[in-house]
Formats: C-alpha cells, structure tokens, sequence
C-alpha cells in the first residue's frame, strides 16, 4: 500500500495495529509511505520504489529484520531506521554495526520517530534515489600520509588499497580529515554527522570511531590516524606528522 506524497519511506511492520495508524502519521507528516509486513516483501518493495529512507520492524513473520538491512547495505546507502521490541545495548550496536542510522524502541512516541526520520532526511538530502547516492559532500580530493580520500566519490585508499567502509565511517573520515591537524569536539561531530537533532548518546560516536580506527590499522595503544584529545573530542594527524 503506497500512500501520500513527499519523500519516499518504506515502512517494514507486520503488526497491523502499529503499520496502520502510524502510516496514516507519516502521510500527515508530508511523507509518501509503502507499508510492507514481510522481509521479502521489503527487499522486493525497496528494489522497486527507491525509498528515501527505510522504517524496519526488526521482528518480521518470515525473517530477520538485521538480515534485511544487511541486504539493503549490500545494495546502496537508503538510510535505515530500525524498530524493535529489543531495547539492549548488545541489539543497538547490533544494528550500527550492520549500517542502520539511528535505533527506536517500542513503544515509540510517533512524533519522536517523525523528527528522527527528518533528521536523517536532512544528513542525506531527502531526495529520490537516495539508496543509489551519496549524502552530497563537496567535490574535493583529501591527502594525509599513505591516506587519500575522494570525497565526492565516497571512496578512500590506504597505500593504495581502497578501503571498505560505512556510510557513517565514510562521513567521519570526511569530517575529521577536513579538519586534519586540528580538534574537531565530541559535539561538532555529532551534529554534523549525526545531525544537531540526534536523539541517542554520544556513545555511538566513539563505537564508530573505534570501526574506522581499525579499518585505518590504528593500534589500540597507538593511533597513527585518529588521536583522542580526552574531554574535548578527536584530532586527525595532519600530513606531514605521516609523511615517511
């Protein structure tokens, strides 16, 4: 069922009491909302229509909502919006881990999922096509010792070899490494990469920095890459503290 007009979100719920009133809130909200109720259905639908951004039930009849959004990583960048009964520390890094952008538990205020779901429209531009694109960084072409990253492209090579990372890896790379030399705090990053309307704990930011640490083969005890300045925030080295 595909209702409304606006950005396209697809919403993966087969709870009839939870899809049906919380559809008819997105279209109020100004949303063009698909509701699907099976993960067949979701890969199907998402292949179809493009969605801007996904809403995922974690608990489907005939799947698991991580398998889901692991399919959906495999196949672009649409934003992920998880949804679940489980509210464990362990499930919420679960779902980080495997691409999703922000995390809600149920019971979930509707008006509190709306405003996460605009937020994250806004990181990545909100527009259609979004699982094929990137979030709209500047063309530009960063260089710090063995390190090149081309921002437009979204793609980053560590002596030569190109490095396999995340939409939220990637836009930390790109943040820190614009700033490289310099102190970029706690707060500047999560506005900027998770947006000023983040809802969660900053502890997010440091389990992504600790991904991106080890793509980039920074020692747990000595980092190359990413210093933490403790109580402010993160530096990236500047050039030429890596040049040989």
């Amino acid at each position: 069922m595909t209702v409304g007009a606006g950005p396209r979100i697809l919403f993966v719920e087969d709870e009839p009491s939870i899809s049906e009133p919380f559809t008819r809130a997105l279209v109020r909200a100004g949303f063009e909302t698909t509701t699907v109720g099976t993960a067949a259905g979701a890969l199907e639908t998402a292949a179809l229509i493009a969605p801007d951004l996904v809403l995922l039930d974690l608990t489907l009849p005939d799947g698991d909502g991580h398998e889901v959004c692991r399919q959906l990583r495999r196949r672009g960048d649409v934003p992920i919006l998880m949804l679940t009964a489980r509210g464990t520390e362990t499930d919420r890094i679960v779902g980080l881990e495997l691409g999703a952008d922000d995390y809600v538990v149920k019971p979930f205020s509707g008006a509190e999922v709306i405003a996460r779901i605009r937020a994250v429209l806004r990181r990545t531009g909100g527009g259609a096509g979004a699982m094929a694109q990137g979030n709209g960084v500047p063309e530009e072409v960063l260089h710090v010792g063995p390190l090149e990253l081309d921002a437009a492209a979204r793609r980053a090579w560590l002596d030569g070899e190109e490095l396999q990372l995340s939409r939220k890896e990637m836009d930390l790379l790109v943040r820190l490494m614009r700033d490289a030399g310099r102190v970029v705090t706690r707060e500047d990053l999560m506005t900027d990469v998770w947006d000023v309307n983040w809802f969660g704990s900053t502890k997010t930011l440091d389990v992504h920095v600790g991904w991106l640490r080890r793509k980039l083969g920074d020692d747990p005890t000595t980092s190359h890459f990413i210093h933490t300045v403790r109580g402010v925030g993160f530096r990236f080295a500047a050039d030429e503290e890596l040049r040989p």
